[in-house]
């Protein structure tokens, strides 16, 4: 569009010479314009009727057809920017409601966005998998209506409410207390009575003491999305007696296929024999996938006791899979197959694998400490741990050394003080399981190490 402006711009500066350079080339056999006349400036359609002149007094068609054409051109080009909100008048024209989305946007899309807090039975990162009751209510929801659910994170419930109202979000999928937003003309409270109860569902079945409310919660809506809000209500409504069992973690079968994990684990004892210091069946692959990730191959089988007791065929509620419980999201990290994620060999192969790419990870911590960061990593997810680093740096802890140091700033990632700060990127997680992780993995390979030479 600026060629064509610059083009009709100098056309019209020029408009005494141009008829007088036409006429000496023996283009027209006379001038078009009286010297006087000039194109105003900027005004198209007085663009336009000059054009009429030319073409009654028979200047030369070439050159016509050129100008309107580009003439043409510019018109179209302003009406499409006016149109599509770029300018006008030097001032913005876009419809700020085209930010709101209602559902026939969002499906459209392909995405919900997802406004929550971080909790337990909210929100939160493990293994590099997204877990949470009503994260995951959300996501049955979004499947429900042939769309992906992408997550926004907050730190207050006012917070939540802000983002939905200014555009950033399509749903809050957190018990916000209902009685504090029942002013609010803005929202749409979606389900109170069902919310109310699922929550209460949730607090019993748990002991979650964070739940325990007065009056009821919802979830929220924009005012302005009231298909959303409809679709949401009736979802919920259908749906009122097996929120809970939706509201789990699901497995995806190597068919595509997802289901809730049976939870299943046979108990080996720690050493099989340890009179000729065997610890396992499976000590080869112990031996030979612990030269590659640089560990004692005892180690590596004391991680293996304690994600599975030794048992290739292990799930656990959580979704985690096979000998050394790689997660499904890992493990297809990892490069391991599903149909091959019970196999105790490929099981094993991609733990060194996650582990020797944790080992770079914190390579500038001492090989002595840097096993226990290794193996709170593998269990909680790497930034859940760097979190606990910089808390404890935070309060004057050494974040490269684990006892005492960072391992109390781990158990603390279970309190709203602490995943709320503002230097945890990955909020909650039950820091009590991984500091009992690393403290029984450590002490079962000390016991390795005196029984086996």
């Amino acid at each position: 569009m600026q060629f064509c402006i610059s083009f009709l711009s100098l056309f019209a500066q020029n408009a005494v010479t141009l008829p007088k350079f036409l006429e000496d080339a023996g283009l027209c056999g006379f001038s078009a314009f009286p010297e006087t006349q000039k194109f105003p400036e900027k005004q198209e359609y007085s663009v336009l009727s000059q054009l009429l002149v030319m073409l009654k007094k028979k200047i030369h068609t070439f050159y016509c057809l050129i100008f309107v054409s580009l003439l043409s051109l510019l018109c179209s080009c302003i009406k499409n920017k006016q149109e599509i909100g770029v300018f006008s008048n030097g001032q913005p024209t876009f419809d700020d409601s085209d930010l709101f989305l209602d559902l026939p946007d969002i499906e459209m899309n392909g995405e919900l966005i997802v406004l929550t807090l971080y909790g337990p039975t909210s929100y939160f990162e493990f293994r590099g998998a997204d877990f949470g009751n009503q994260f995951l209510l959300a996501e049955e929801y979004a499947h429900s209506i042939g769309v992906r659910v992408r997550v926004d994170l907050s730190r207050t419930q006012d917070e939540l409410v802000s983002k939905l109202l200014k555009g950033e979000g399509d749903i809050i999928a957190y018990h916000l207390n209902a009685d504090n937003y029942l002013s609010d003309h803005q929202l749409t409270l979606c389900s109170p009575d069902i919310i109310t109860h699922f929550i209460d569902t949730l607090a019993k079945t748990t002991n979650d003491t964070s739940l325990k409310h007065e009056g009821k919660m919802a979830w929220a809506v924009r005012n302005d999305s009231p298909l959303l809000a409809k679709s949401v209500d009736k979802w919920l409504e259908d749906n009122e007696y097996q929120l809970l069992s939706l509201s789990m973690p699901k497995v995806s079968s190597s068919g595509g296929k997802r289901s809730l994990p049976v939870p299943r684990r046979k108990v080996s004892s720690p050493m099989l024999n340890p009179a000729q210091g065997i610890i396992s069946h499976y000590d080869g692959l112990f031996r030979r996938y612990a030269m590659q990730c640089g560990w004692d191959w005892k180690l590596l089988a004391a991680q293996g006791y304690q994600e599975s007791a030794f048992d290739p065929n292990a799930v656990s509620w959580m979704g985690a899979q096979g000998l050394m419980q790689l997660m499904p999201g890992t493990a297809r990290m990892l490069g391991v197959p599903q149909a091959q994620v019970f196999d105790p060999e490929t099981n094993i192969r991609g733990a060194a694998k996650l582990i020797g790419i944790l080992n770079k990870h914190y390579a500038d911590i001492h090989e002595g400490e840097r096993i226990n960061f290794i193996l709170a990593a593998y269990n909680a997810g790497s930034g859940h741990v760097d979190d606990a680093r910089r808390l404890a740096e935070k309060h004057g802890k050494n974040p490269d050394v684990w006892t005492g140091h960072v391992d109390e700033y781990v158990l603390n990632m279970r309190l709203a003080e602490y995943y709320n700060d503002p230097v945890v990127n990955h909020g909650y997680f039950n820091g009590n399981e991984t500091y009992n992780y690393v403290v029984n993995i450590r002490n079962r390979w000390d016991e390795y190490k005196k029984k086996i030479r």
